[in-house]
């Protein structure tokens, strides 16, 4: 009754051909832009007293439950979505991706959730969106739900901020960020129940410049074992919690039977898996033998078998969707984020030793030239004889231990593999093996080692027994002109070869750009340095003068390899592409097996038509999530390493340049990484000249040059776990002869001098030694 009275009273104020409520509600609905107070009165020209009854016209709908105020102050229908609005992707159901209004202020009603639907083509992949990022939409209601049209990729907010309570003077709290670009604290003004040393989600409070934190969940003590996988987990908002459905699935999946009797039996043959002695999956194992056909003299036969998690993970399945969500398991020091449940990733589709398993064969015929001249894929079912570490078979087949199946199993694999070398050295890929750390926790999840992984025959062996099947299995699809997601890696661009060309320029080697650029053209490129001492930093640059490989349903070879088809067929379990070859096999080569019974999973295993007309918006997703892992596994060995080192704090380590700056360089532990800064405001007195095409920092008296790739000796100052950051300091050395000593300006009194090995050259800016 209050109400009514209320509005009869605004009615009484309000001029002659003042807008109605129903035209106020038709113009917020159709306009394109926020239809905020200003906004309307402009566009039924109101002034003066009429903008004050506008404003309580608006109030009054509101109260009245036809109107919310979002965003930016702008009106929209009770439930509704303004026109135009920032939205947050949340979520994929199967290849549409779902997004909430980014502030929703509705009480009582949950924020809608609008399929992001995009009838352009992006005009690159990397404005492909994915879960987390943020875009402006057009929005409108379709059916029974809402729509959003994006009209522009925007840059990720920081409305959740991740970061360890510390206590200030006086007993103040501040969020300490574990993202080692955020470089400033952030004042705590609700911490609730967290306490000082928790990590904690937060979210900002305020208006700059006075922003401050408010906790809203504890995760627990930072140096907790696990505690820096869930902080690159919680920061890149990798999906880690599987769905009941997904799990209820795994358990009737994991239940199949094989279908033996429909399957190639091959348990009568030794077929082994090789892997790191830290797998914690098995997706495939190799065979090889001499070929007794007299067409292929010298020539070998050899099986690739796979875990077929096509059988298991069907398309639509609720396993199928959260498996494209993750796109791929990311593998952390301490656990793993599978993209299957443990039930199939760990159990089932694990090919382990000496139990049946489902597999899907690639069978090769390989010529005395170690060419693939014939392939054929069939359902198998196979029995592992035996799941040896890479360290393990490399013992054996050197004659350092002994092994059952070194006979039978391990000799043929590296005869055969002889044969595929000579394939590989015609193609001569790109040649740039680089290190890969790997830390070994104790049981209790502390750091006992940081190491680089040893290279050896066995880790080659298996790869290239990999890549043989990868392009058996982009061939085999092609000749049926089935659907393919590729493994694409395109040539680098004009612009990269370009900035490669200058950088050499700086050492006298000449790069031709006329030249038709191929793997090889990088590889003579290697030769031609030798061991020459400017080799880390030039390699480092052809490293960074490639482009990011990707999958794709177009294909447009892989440069890297130097292979014209190329998709990934080996690691089901572990990466969604994999699954999708294994479907468009299935479907191309008339592998259907019986259907399940029990009505829950889905009845096929091949290419669905939604997985056949979306492979193109689920190879950018995937690619995404790919990117998404390999950032959270560096940050999280980062974080690993820091850890290890922060007990050798002011010891000298031997550093290798990895980057420069105007401000300074940048240098890693060699052997361990790790990135840490050594700031121009530390390396003396004197002005440095920074040499963007060189990449390099020159004193301008001195001629004291550091560069990209460059070894010296570094003191440890600082080594952060929190965020993985560490900062170097040039050692303490004796005064150099004629001269007084450098001094550091942001210690006085330290004395400062030159590492042996960094290079003088003089007064010619420039000149550089072969």
């Amino acid at each position: 009754m209050a109400s009514t009275q209320k509005n009869k009273t605004s009615a009484k104020v309000r001029p002659a051909g003042f807008p109605t409520r129903e035209q106020v509600m038709d113009f917020i609905a159709e306009t394109d832009q926020p239809a905020g107070k200003r906004e309307i009165a402009k566009a039924f020209g109101l002034k003066g007293q009429e903008k004050i009854a506008l404003k309580a016209l608006l109030k009054d709908m509101a109260d009245e439950g036809l109107i919310d105020i979002g965003p930016a102050r702008a009106f929209h229908k009770m439930g509704g979505v303004p026109k135009v609005t920032v939205l947050r992707i949340v979520d994929v159901d199967d290849t549409t991706l779902i997004a909430t209004p980014e502030r929703w202020e509705a009480e009582g009603q949950p924020a809608p959730r609008l399929r992001v639907v995009d009838r352009g083509k992006p005009k690159t992949r990397q404005s492909a969106l994915t879960i987390g990022d943020r875009i402006l939409a057009r929005t409108e209601e379709a059916g029974r739900g809402w729509v959003a049209h994006p009209m522009k990729k925007l840059a990720k907010a920081s409305e959740e901020l991740l970061g360890v309570v510390e206590e200030g003077e006086g007993g103040k709290l501040w969020l300490r960020p574990v993202d080692k670009r955020i470089r400033k604290d952030t004042p705590i003004s609700d911490a609730g129940t967290a306490k000082r040393g928790d990590l904690v989600l937060a979210e900002p409070v305020g208006r700059p410049p006075r922003i401050s934190a408010r906790v809203t969940d504890i995760l627990g003590d930072p140096f907790a074992p696990r505690s820096f996988s869930l902080i690159a987990i919680h920061k890149h908002g990798i999906p880690h919690v599987f769905p009941e459905r997904a799990e209820e699935e795994a358990v009737v999946a994991s239940a199949l039977a094989l279908h033996e009797d429909k399957r190639e039996d091959l348990r009568h043959l030794p077929i082994v898996a090789i892997d790191p002695v830290d797998a914690r999956d098995h997706d495939d194992a190799v065979w090889a033998a001499p070929d007794d056909d007299a067409a292929n003299p010298g020539g070998y036969k050899a099986i690739v078998a796979i875990a077929d998690v096509s059988y298991y993970v069907r398309p639509g399945s609720a396993l199928d969707k959260e498996a494209r969500k993750r796109g791929n398991s990311v593998y952390f020091p301490d656990l793993v984020v599978p993209m299957l449940p443990h039930q199939l990733s760990s159990d089932m589709c694990s090919l382990r030793a000496g139990e049946d398993r489902a597999a899907m064969a690639c069978h090769l015929t390989i010529n005395a030239q170690g060419k693939v001249t014939a392939w054929r894929f069939t359902r198998a079912v196979i029995r592992v004889a035996a799941v040896l570490a890479y360290e393990d078979a490399q013992a054996a087949i050197d004659g350092q231990k002994e092994h059952d199946l070194l006979e039978p199993a391990l000799k043929p694999l590296w005869a055969c593999w002889a044969l595929l070398q000579k394939a590989r050295k015609a193609r001569d890929p790109l040649a740039l093996d680089l290190p890969e750390r790997r830390v070994v926790l104790d049981e209790q999840g502390k750091i006992v080692s940081v190491a680089v992984r040893e290279r050896l025959d066995a880790h080659m062996l298996i790869e290239d027994y990999m890549i043989a099947a990868n392009v058996a299995a982009a061939k085999a699809l092609e000749a049926k002109k089935a659907p393919v997601m590729c493994r694409v890696h395109e040539p680098p661009s004009r612009e990269k070869l370009v900035a490669l060309k200058d950088y050499l320029a700086t050492f006298d080697i000449d790069f031709a750009l006329g030249q038709v650029v191929k793997p090889s053209t990088f590889n003579r490129l290697i030769d031609r340095i030798g061991e020459a001492e400017e080799k880390p930093q030039i390699m480092e640059q052809i490293l960074r003068s490639q482009t990011q490989a990707y999958y794709s349903p177009q294909n447009m070879g892989h440069f890297g390899l130097a292979l014209g088809s190329y998709a990934h067929f080996t690691s089901p379990i572990r990466r969604y592409a994999d699954l999708l070859v294994h479907r468009a096999l299935v479907g191309a080569h008339g592998l259907e097996l019986p259907a399940p019974k029990g009505g829950m999973l889905p009845e096929r295993t091949s290419l669905s038509g939604e997985d056949q007309e979306n492979m193109g918006r689920v190879g950018e997703m995937i690619s995404q999530h790919e990117r998404r892992a390999m950032e959270a596994e560096r940050e999280t060995v980062d974080r690993y390493v820091a850890a290890f080192l922060a007990a050798h704090v002011g010891d000298l380590v031997e550093a290798r340049i990895t980057g420069v700056q105007n401000f300074g360089f940048f240098a890693t532990v060699e052997g361990l990484g790790g990135d840490g800064l050594v700031p121009v405001s530390t390396l003396g007195e004197e002005r440095f000249y920074y040499d963007e095409a060189a990449r390099a920092l020159e004193g301008v008296e001195s001629g004291d040059r550091y560069t990209v790739g460059q070894r010296l000796p570094l003191r440890l100052a600082e080594a952060d776990p929190i965020n993985g950051s560490l900062r170097f300091e040039l050692p303490d050395l004796p005064a150099p002869r004629g001269g007084p000593l450098k001094r550091d300006r942001t210690r006085p009194g330290t004395k400062r001098g030159r590492p042996a090995n960094i290079r003088h050259i003089g007064s010619k800016r420039g000149k550089h030694r072969r």
